[in-house]
């Protein structure tokens, strides 16, 4: 039986090559409206426009389709398993992933499983496949007397297992906003030999100035080899 410390942080692997050393990385900032098919068409032309400049890995915000509220998560949530009209969201991502020739971590949409709802990022390689799917893992649930109450776990499914990839571009780690608050999840990503933490996001302007640009300095100290990218929407400007 593991230890205690090995079984929170599992030995470490190392990376493997990256198959490239350098390339361009988008992180497509896009304003949300309550018209999904725009929001779509919005986040088409985002993607078009950055593989236009040469971006091999593209990422979109957390929630992009739809707006941020529990009241809009199950009107606008999609079959992502089911695929094609069910999911036009991730129809249009894996399209263009396979058109365009590049590795796509799509945010995240509201996704419909069974009679649960989840937060969840799924991530399309050159030709268009679906090679990972992670669902949010800690849910933002926020009580700021005079300033904002969120609980997200009003509505959403929280996920259950860390995603780790194989890209054309290396090795990457898919949080999910909030995710990126919790070293665990990143020591796990570094000890699988990940080249990249990803985490779409959606912070608010109550808790990002505070939080967002410092969670990101924390990871990226924390494991130094690793580069730690994000992009989130809302008033914020997209980071790295």
């Amino acid at each position: 039986m593991a230890s205690a410390e090995e079984a929170r942080v599992p030995t470490a692997i190392p990376p493997p090559t990256p198959p490239v050393t350098k390339f361009k990385i988008a992180l497509c900032q896009l304003a949300v409206t309550s018209d999904k098919e725009k929001n779509i068409a919005h986040a088409r032309q985002a993607i078009e426009d950055a593989a236009g400049k040469g971006a091999r890995l593209i990422l979109l915000p957390e929630i992009w389709n739809s707006p941020y509220s529990n009241d809009s998560f199950p009107v606008y949530a999609e079959d992502i398993d089911a695929g094609g009209d069910a999911s036009p969201s991730t129809a249009m991502l894996s399209e263009l992933s396979r058109t365009l020739k590049v590795t796509i971590v799509g945010g995240s949409i509201p996704e419909r499983s069974g009679d649960r709802l989840y937060n969840t990022c799924c991530v399309f390689d050159t030709d268009g496949k679906l090679i990972a799917k992670h669902r949010k893992i800690h849910l933002f649930d926020i009580d700021i007397p005079g300033k904002m109450t969120f609980k997200e776990s009003k509505t959403l499914t929280a996920g259950e297992t860390p995603t780790i990839i194989d890209t054309d571009v290396g090795r990457i780690g898919i949080g999910i906003c909030y995710d990126i608050q919790f070293q665990e999840l990143a020591a796990i990503y570094a000890s699988r030999g990940a080249h990249l933490l990803c985490y779409p996001g959606a912070f608010n302007m109550t808790t990002g100035p505070l939080h967002w640009e410092l969670m990101q300095r924390a990871r990226a100290a924390d494991f130094q080899n690793i580069g730690c990218y994000s992009v989130h929407i809302l008033s914020l400007n997209a980071a790295i």
